[in-house]
């Protein structure tokens, strides 16, 4: 066991889910889930990696884009997933939509519900973080045509709306549930990361907060989306929205580069920007219980698997 206070970044990152923690590392993906006391269900499988057929999703930027997408559909099974495993799930009787995906795509019917649901997930996105702000502004009086401040206002106006709605979500039992599975997500890869052994003493010990956390990155989009739409002018509302949409992959590739800096670089530069997402997780995250912490950890285990070593941990 290394130095504890030596922080070696890694490229693991997971996601709270249903009773459980998804962990993604180099080569595999583990879901795990609590069905009950004293019994934690470890799902695990190898990470398709795309970026081996098509090289051009290992360039900078463009690594991003797709990473954003990836995540996106790998979150959604992983939920997909967990709920399965929850108990008062299991006996539901399949819903009228299930019937029809399975009526149209046959075996296929639980990949083609992943999709469309990550599809639907981007679409409430452009339009709440999106349209929405855009739209608004068309009803305030200003006293400005100056494109630069309009962007500024619409920017923030997009992070207030980002914020009322996560204080919104928050406040619901169920999410709350789920953001207590995140911060035992982030304590636990701060254990591994500073080279202790993965138990629930060592890893309770550390903050709710990561710097490579997916609300510090939704909240580095927005900024970046304020600058890059800057250079746009304003034009009419339709061109906005469309030049919006069509920014967006340009948008996430260049934030997700933005936060892999800071969260490996130690520079004064690089804390600054990591300040504001992380003030902004203490609305996404939340203290953990040890029977989360022992969820979590197992979660990172079965992406250690055959990976680092047996003799590590």
């Amino acid at each position: 066991m290394g130095d504890s206070d030596k922080v070696c970044p890694t490229s693991i990152g997971g996601q709270a889910v249903i009773e459980g923690v998804m962990m993604k590392g180099p080569e595999d993906v583990a879901i795990a889930v609590r069905k009950g006391p004293g019994n934690i269900l470890v799902h695990r499988e190898p990470v398709k990696d795309v970026s081996r057929r098509y090289p051009v999703f290992k360039l900078p930027v463009f690594r991003g884009m797709f990473t954003l997408i990836d995540t996106m559909v790998l979150g959604v099974r992983a939920l997909t997933f967990s709920a399965e495993q929850v108990e008062f799930l299991e006996e539901e009787k399949p819903s009228r939509f299930d019937r029809v995906m399975e009526k149209i795509f046959g075996e296929k019917a639980d990949n083609a519900t992943i999709y469309f649901s990550v599809f639907l997930s981007l679409v409430f996105a452009v339009l709440l973080f999106i349209i929405l702000p855009t739209f608004l502004i068309r009803f305030a009086r200003l006293g400005t045509g100056n494109p630069v401040i309009l962007n500024l206002i619409e920017g923030f106006l997009r992070i207030g709306i980002f914020l009322i709605y996560i204080v919104l979500i928050s406040r619901m039992k169920d999410i709350q549930r789920v953001f207590e599975y995140h911060g035992a997500e982030h304590k636990t890869i701060h254990c591994y990361e500073h080279r202790e052994e993965l138990t629930v003493e060592n890893a309770a010990k550390y903050t709710t907060l990561h710097p490579r956390c997916g609300t510090s990155f939704l909240l580095i989009v927005m900024v970046v989306s304020i600058l890059m739409f800057s250079f746009l002018g304003w034009p009419n509302l339709l061109m906005r929205v469309v030049s919006r949409v069509l920014l967006l992959p340009l948008i996430a590739g260049i934030s997700y580069e933005i936060i892999k800096w800071a969260g490996r670089s130690e520079g004064t530069l690089s804390r600054v920007v990591r300040v504001p997402g992380l003030y902004l997780q203490k609305l996404t995250t939340r203290e953990p219980d040890e029977g989360q912490l022992e969820v979590a950890i197992e979660a990172l285990k079965g992406v250690l698997v055959d990976r680092e070593g047996a003799d590590a941990w």
